[in-house]
């Protein structure tokens, strides 16, 4: 029996993986699914402490900060100091911008197969993940668990 940590490890891999070929066939291997996310948040918001970036995203405050690292490491976003010495303020690069046009593209393609994908499942998907989502906001999947002895 699978379990359900490792079914949806891998449905985020067949998606991840397919967005992921996309960039590289377009000239974009180091170009990651998930910093398309921060990429339109900075389009929208412009430059963002990793703090905002992350509450615009969805994601931790460590998870923005990681995505961001290997971001600036791929070249799409630059860092420079806030006002305060504390925040680091995340600026997008020429290299990103110049990828804008695959990015949206991208993004829309996607869309349209995940609507597809939807149209093929008993509930749709995003419903789904955003049903558990809410319900593990209010419980922890921890709480839930109860006491757990060997």
């Amino acid at each position: 029996m699978i379990g359900l940590g490792t079914l949806m490890r891998h449905v985020h891999e067949l998606m991840d993986g397919a967005v992921a070929e996309v960039y590289a066939e377009h000239g974009l291997p180091d170009y990651r699914p998930r910093y398309s996310p921060v990429v339109r948040a900075l389009v929208a918001r412009g430059p963002l402490a990793i703090r905002d970036l992350a509450g615009a995203i969805g994601v931790t405050h460590s998870a923005a900060s990681q995505t961001v690292v290997q971001m600036r490491r791929d070249g799409f976003v630059s860092l420079e100091k806030g006002s305060d010495a504390r925040h680091r303020i995340v600026h997008l690069t020429d290299r990103a911008r110049a990828a804008l046009p695959l990015i949206e593209a991208e993004w829309a393609a996607s869309e349209r197969a995940l609507r597809e994908l939807d149209a093929e499942l008993p509930v749709p998907l995003e419903q789904v993940m955003t049903a558990t989502l809410e319900a593990l906001e209010r419980r922890s999947f921890r709480a839930r668990m109860g006491d757990v002895s060997a």
